[in-house]
C-alpha cells in the first residue's frame, strides 16, 4: 500500500522568520496525522532554522532544488550533501519553473535525481506539459518523453523509492485543475511507462499531483487510484489550508 504524501513548495516566499512561524502552528495542527506522510520544502535560507523546529514532530523537511556536483566553483549553487545537511529527506527536481526559467533539461533532472540518491536524498521529479502540448494532443507524448529521460538508470531500489509529481503546467499557480479524470488518465500513463521501464517498482512508486491543488479539490483527487498525494504550491503558504489538505 502506497502511503500518501503530501507537499508543500513554497517557492520563493518566506523569510526565515515567517518559516518557522508557519511549522510551529503547522507542526501542532498536524500532531495526530499518521496516515499521511507530510512534507514542507522552503527557500535555502529557512531551511535550518524549520529543521529545529520541526525535527521531532511528523513532517519531513524537503528542498526545491540541488546542483549535481558534489562541491567547487559553481557560484549561487548548493550541493547534495549541503542540502542533506541542513536536515533535508526529500529535494524536489525539475519543477517546470525550474524547467521554463532557468533552463533545466531531462538530462539534468536526471543528474540532479542520481545525485540526489547519491547524498540519501529522496528525490520528487517533475513532469508535465503546458497547455499548447495538451492542445496539441501531444501530453502523453512530452510526458513519456520526460519520465524515460528523467528517471533513467536508476537502480532497483532506488526505482521504487523515487517520487514522481505529474504537474500539468497550465494548472500551476493559474487557478485552473486539471480535473480528477484528466490526472488520473495521465497517472495511469505515468504507471504504465514506469512499468515498462522499472516492472514491479511501479507499483510502489508514488505518483503526486500538482497544479492548483487546494482544500476543495484535494479529496477528489485523492480518490482517484493512481494519485498519491499533492505536490502543493499556494495552498502550502498557510497553516489552515495547508491542514485541511493533509487531513482530506
Amino acid at each position: 500500500m502506497r502511503k500518501p504524501l503530501m507537499a508543500g513548495n513554497w517557492k520563493m516566499n518566506k523569510t526565515v522568520g515567517e518559516a518557522v512561524a508557519m511549522v510551529k502552528a503547522l507542526k501542532t495542527a498536524v500532531a495526530d496525522v499518521t496516515d499521511v506522510e507530510i512534507l514542507v520544502c522552503p527557500t535555502y535560507t529557512a531551511l535550518y532554522a524549520v529543521y529545529n523546529e520541526i525535527k521531532d514532530s511528523n513532517i519531513n523537511l524537503g528542498a526545491q532544488n540541488l546542483f549535481w556536483e558534489a562541491k567547487g566553483a559553481f557560484t549561487g549553487e548548493i550541493s547534495p550533501s549541503m542540502v542533506k545537511d541542513a536536515g533535508c529527506s526529500y529535494v524536489i527536481i525539475g519543477h517546470s519553473e525550474r524547467r521554463q526559467y532557468f533552463g533545466e533539461t531531462d538530462e539534468t533532472v536526471n543528474k540532479r535525481t542520481k545525485a540526489a540518491f547519491g547524498a540519501g536524498l529522496i528525490p520528487i521529479v517533475c513532469v508535465g506539459e503546458t497547455l499548447e502540448e495538451r492542445e496539441k494532443n501531444i501530453t502523453f507524448q512530452v510526458v513519456e518523453t520526460q519520465v524515460r529521460g528523467g528517471l533513467a538508470n536508476l537502480t532497483a531500489e532506488e526505482s521504487a523509492a523515487v517520487v514522481i509529481a505529474y504537474e500539468p503546467v497550465w494548472a500551476i499557480g493559474t487557478g485552473k485543475t486539471a480535473t480528477p479524470q484528466q490526472a488520473q488518465e495521465v497517472h495511469a500513463f505515468i504507471r504504465k511507462i514506469y512499468k515498462e521501464i522499472y516492472g514491479d517498482a511501479a507499483d510502489k512508486v508514488r505518483i503526486l499531483y500538482g497544479g492548483s491543488v487546494n482544500p476543495k479539490n484535494v479529496s477528489d483527487l485523492m480518490k482517484q487510484s493512481d494519485i498519491d498525494g499533492g505536490l502543493v504550491g499556494g495552498a502550502s503558504l498557510e497553516a489552515e489550508s495547508f491542514t485541511q489538505l493533509v487531513k482530506y
